[in-house]
């Protein structure tokens, strides 16, 4: 346990039918260059609960936590993490050129809510023509209703979708129907309720902020070692779980200035672990900063991450479909800006930017098309409206088909948010489930604030009522009816057709070309086989 604020560190292990409460010492550490830890070997067993007791006082959660069945306050639970019988021996992955990536939220995908729930969905996913399940976070949240960005436990299942089995069960069912699994992780907050790390050590920056909260300490002193816990978590869900990627949430939030930066390490360390197991093992950036160093190996000067988001593309399709201008889509709205998406991944490349009042971004020049994932939605810019509209709401539905072309085509990799495909008409709202109610109204307040740059004006869905939750669960029986099957087919056709036609399969940027007539709104955009 790396405790450098405790001068004296306990366990408490709970009482069990076959034995007794008991409380041991752990031994600070004497090494040097082991400062602030505290070690101890003493007999448990899985399932067994314990706390960490510190200073002879609070009694806290492990930080490192592999479960929390009982929430983010209460004792911690060993794990076995061999117990589960893999029937994946051969996987290898499936790699960054052939994804296409079906994002969803485990708790509202099915009426159960879990990970088991997920499973008998599959094989309909692989027949659509995906080949990878991305889920949003999973690590342990407050309460049962969470989007998964307000995770405190990042090594613990959360369980109310089913823990640390129920995850491994879902991944075994991936990978026997040929899909990849793909993880949201957060590496650069942690949520506020039951976020107790700052107890133990100096996790957080006092010298950066995100706007979510106090920034991870990626860069200061003691750093080494609060690098080291996340790269480790990392590595645990490759390891412990099969996972197949790793999405880094917002990494504009991970400020660090070091020499060596923590996306280049973390990416290192993965792609280490994915050669000793034999597994395409990839590590995919949420970014809105239009760098391509992200991407880029680390023999040219980058971090060596296989791909990022690309929001540029996803705001000028929605803009020039919805005709929104306000927020980000201020810096939108005409028909080139696709076509440069479509060129170059980006839009900005470093011209000046209206909605950030400076000059954004920088040319993506060799970065092939494969290292940028598209999409028409995806869970922020539904679920960040304030009525979580999706575009089957927005839009009439020949412009859905329109969507579906514009992304399907592109020389990227294309992300589908869980219902689109069929065009769900439900909204993807903002949810959670705190306990603190100055919390909770604060929540609700910054919400309000977060759309003061849209020009909607609407009453917001408390984020904290169960209504708000159960309305954002997507109906699948919709997909086999009337104009739902229809897109449906669409969706599936598309995906076939960029599978297995030469010039679609080969994500190559140098093969496209793209220019737009405004005057007569047609755009022209051409992919070459090699």
């Amino acid at each position: 346990m790396w405790a450098p604020r405790a001068k004296r560190v306990d366990v408490r292990i709970l009482a069990t039918r076959r034995r007794a409460e008991r409380v041991l010492p752990l031994e600070p550490a004497l090494d040097p260059t082991e400062l602030g830890y505290f070690a101890g070997e003493h007999e448990a067993a899985a399932g067994d609960r314990y706390v960490y007791r510190l200073d002879g006082a609070a009694e806290r959660p492990d930080p490192a936590s592999r479960s929390q069945p009982e929430g983010v306050h209460e004792p911690s639970e060993i794990v076995d993490p061999l117990t589960h019988a893999w029937s994946d021996p051969g996987w290898r992955g499936v790699p960054l050129e052939r994804l296409a990536i079906y994002e969803l939220h485990v708790g509202t995908f099915s009426r159960e809510g879990t990970f088991d729930g997920v499973i008998p969905r599959l094989d309909g996913l692989a027949e659509l023509g995906v080949t990878a399940l991305e889920l949003m976070p999973v690590a342990q949240f407050p309460g049962s209703r969470n989007w998964g960005y307000d995770g405190v436990f990042p090594f613990a299942v959360q369980a109310s979708y089913g823990g640390s089995e129920g995850l491994r069960r879902l991944a075994d069912a991936c990978h026997a129907r040929g899909l990849a699994l793909i993880l949201d992780v957060v590496y650069n907050h942690l949520g506020p309720e039951g976020n107790y790390l700052a107890e133990f050590g100096p996790y957080f920056s006092d010298r950066h902020k995100t706007p979510w909260g106090a920034a991870i300490n990626f860069d200061g002193p003691d750093s080494d070692e609060v690098r080291h816990f996340f790269v480790q978590n990392a590595l645990l869900w490759i390891r412990e779980y099969h996972v197949d990627a790793l999405r880094i949430d917002a990494i504009h939030g991970i400020v660090d200035t070091s020499a060596e930066p923590f996306l280049a390490e973390l990416a290192g360390a993965v792609h280490a672990l994915g050669r000793e197991l034999g597994r395409e093992v990839l590590v995919i950036a949420e970014s809105d900063l239009n760098d391509p160093r992200v991407v880029r190996p680390r023999e040219l000067g980058g971090h060596g991450l296989d791909a990022q988001w690309s929001d540029d593309f996803h705001h000028a399709l929605h803009a020039l479909l919805t005709g929104e201008r306000s927020g980000y889509y201020e810096d939108f709205g005409r028909l080139d800006q696709l076509a440069t998406a479509y060129r170059q991944g980006f839009v900005f490349t470093g011209q000046r930017s209206a909605h950030r009042r400076r000059r954004h971004g920088a040319p993506p020049d060799a970065v092939p098309g494969e290292r940028f994932v598209v999409s028409a939605q995806n869970h922020d810019q539904v679920g960040n409206r304030a009525l979580g509209e999706r575009l089957s709401t927005l839009v009439p539905f020949e412009a859905l088909k329109l969507a579906a072309g514009a992304l399907l085509i592109a020389p990227f990799v294309p992300l589908i948010f869980m219902g689109e495909e069929y065009a769900d008409p439900a909204p993807f709202l903002y949810f959670i489930d705190h306990s603190d109610p100055a919390l909770i109204e604060a929540v609700r307040l910054g919400r309000r604030a977060e759309f003061a740059a849209f020009a909607w004006q609407a009453d917001i869905p408390d984020p904290q009522s169960p209504t708000t939750f159960e309305r954002s669960r997507p109906d699948p029986s919709l997909a086999t009816h009337g104009r739902h099957a229809a897109l449906r087919s669409l969706y599936r056709a598309l995906l076939t057709l960029r599978r297995e036609h030469p010039a679609l399969s080969q994500l190559s940027r140098d093969d496209t070309t793209a220019d737009a007539d405004e005057p007569t709104c047609l755009l022209r955009l051409t992919r070459s086989p090699r």
